[in-house]
């Protein structure tokens, strides 16, 4: 089978398992992604929309906003062929000599230090957090501190400590939002959502 047909393939099975669910049909297009990413049903469940999020997604990404990750993992993932027509960049600064050296200093996470160090970019931009739940616990900080809010936070950051809670907090922010509740979470699912935002905002 050539590529497009086993996820043609795939989409087909995730429907036949899912005959009903809550979404309506762009929040599906996210979730069904999500699924095929990492076969992880109780996601019909546990995936999290804010009413404006995937309006706010596909206009940001139309603007060409940037995309900030937490980690090179989710960079790597996003598909560049659909965004090259939004000249679209994906920002991620982990592994700066900077933050780095801040992180050590400071004793705090490099993930976090890494969103203080793309504050003044986050205005209008898309937040993808794939992994560390203490870079979204600063991007929702920086939210209240700063005017430079994010159209769009991805929140599903993976783990036994902070994840959830971290979550829980975003879906209390009036920020538009995409989370999964609970310890589940990683940079797949980022990737998957960002990628079926791109396949929406393209008409797809």
């Amino acid at each position: 089978m050539l590529p497009e047909q086993i996820e043609e393939k795939s989409f087909q099975l995730i429907e036949e398992r899912v005959p009903s669910h809550s979404f309506d049909q762009k929040e599906w297009t996210i979730v069904r992604r999500m699924i095929h990413a990492t076969v992880d049903f109780d996601l019909v469940h546990d995936t999290k929309f804010h009413p404006e999020a995937i309006s706010k997604g596909i206009a940001a990404l139309r603007k060409g906003a940037p995309i900030i990750t937490d980690t090179k993992m989710v960079k790597a993932g996003i598909s560049l062929k659909r965004l090259r027509k939004y000249k679209t960049k994906i920002l991620c600064a982990i592994s700066h000599p900077e933050v780095i050296k801040e992180a050590k200093l400071s004793g705090k996470t490099r993930a976090s230090v890494a969103m203080q160090k793309m504050s003044s970019l986050m205005g209008g931009s898309i937040v993808a957090i794939g992994n560390a739940p203490t870079a979204l616990f600063e991007i929702l900080e920086l939210a209240e501190k700063e005017s430079q809010i994010p159209s769009l936070i991805i929140g599903v950051p993976v783990g036994l400590v902070g994840a959830s809670e971290s979550k829980e907090m975003l879906m209390k922010k009036d920020i538009p939002y995409i989370t999964v509740r609970g310890e589940k979470g990683g940079s797949p699912l980022a990737v998957s959502i960002i990628n079926g935002l791109a396949v929406l905002a393209l008409g797809k």
